[in-house]
């Protein structure tokens, strides 16, 4: 697809950077397609994560485009949810994936975050053990303006959780980007609550591909990247995985 105007390797991540996020999002979603074939090369079926944001929306236009990978072969997962919005409220993860990718492609299951108010403990019951049926191949992630993967903000981030889904409390800044993004019209409507999957979940997966443009998330790329390895920016610990590849455009990460 498009060349990148800048590569390095940091630690065992791969940085590639884009003149503009549309090339960054379509190059992604090639760099996800043939894994997917190559991997159902070897396999009868997958299993992939999504996230859910408005970073990703030019990486899963151009997933959805792509006529011959056979999504019949997939069985998708998202990697949060909100606690206390309605069904049918469109800041739901779920309805944005159903939205933009799940019912575009008609994965050959899917698999959605559905947490009840009065008792989310037992979803997260119900999703860790589906995500324990199997691995996880592909993970397709973005990164917070705190430096988060999934909801794992840095004061509820850790490294070696012992539970693949939890319930956590969303930082402050966490629930502006909400705001920031246009999903909500104040951080008074932002829920305070998720369920997440946590950084081992993640992790886990064969494969991370990382979308991360807009200079909002500056700060949160650099310090992934050029910082120390610590909860304290969750994304950092990227690094340490055998086979993510971090994009981003020249708004997030800018060439001199």
């Amino acid at each position: 697809m498009y060349k990148y105007v800048y590569t390095e390797k940091i630690d065992q991540l791969q940085l590639r950077v884009f003149s503009t996020r549309e090339q960054m999002g379509k190059t992604a979603a090639y760099d996800v397609a043939n894994a997917m074939k190559d991997l159902l090369q070897k396999k009868d079926k997958i299993r992939m994560v999504f996230a859910a944001a408005p970073s990703q929306s030019e990486f899963l236009k151009t997933l959805t485009e792509i006529k011959d990978i056979p999504w019949e072969k997939v069985e998708a997962f998202h990697m949060d949810e909100y606690i206390g919005l309605d069904l049918d409220a469109p800041q739901r993860f779920s309805g944005f994936l159903r939205k933009y990718l799940f019912d575009i492609v008609k994965p050959g299951k899917v698999h959605l975050i559905m947490p009840d108010k009065a008792n989310p403990d037992k979803e997260c019951e119900r999703y860790a053990a589906l995500l324990d049926e199997q691995g996880i191949d592909i993970v397709c992630l973005g990164i917070g303006e705190n430096g988060h993967i999934a909801f794992n903000d840095p004061p509820v981030a850790d490294f070696n959780d012992p539970k693949k889904v939890k319930i956590v409390e969303l930082d402050h800044m966490c629930r502006q980007q909400q705001v920031n993004d246009g999903c909500f019209n104040s951080i008074d409507e932002v829920p305070t609550h998720a369920v997440t999957l946590t950084i081992p979940a993640l992790l886990s997966a064969g494969y991370l591909f990382s979308m991360v443009p807009g200079v909002n998330k500056k700060e949160a790329v650099y310090n992934s990247l050029r910082g120390p390895v610590t909860t304290g920016c969750p994304a950092s610990i990227l690094r340490n995985h055998s086979n993510c590849i971090l994009y981003v455009d020249r708004d997030s990460f800018p060439i001199e």
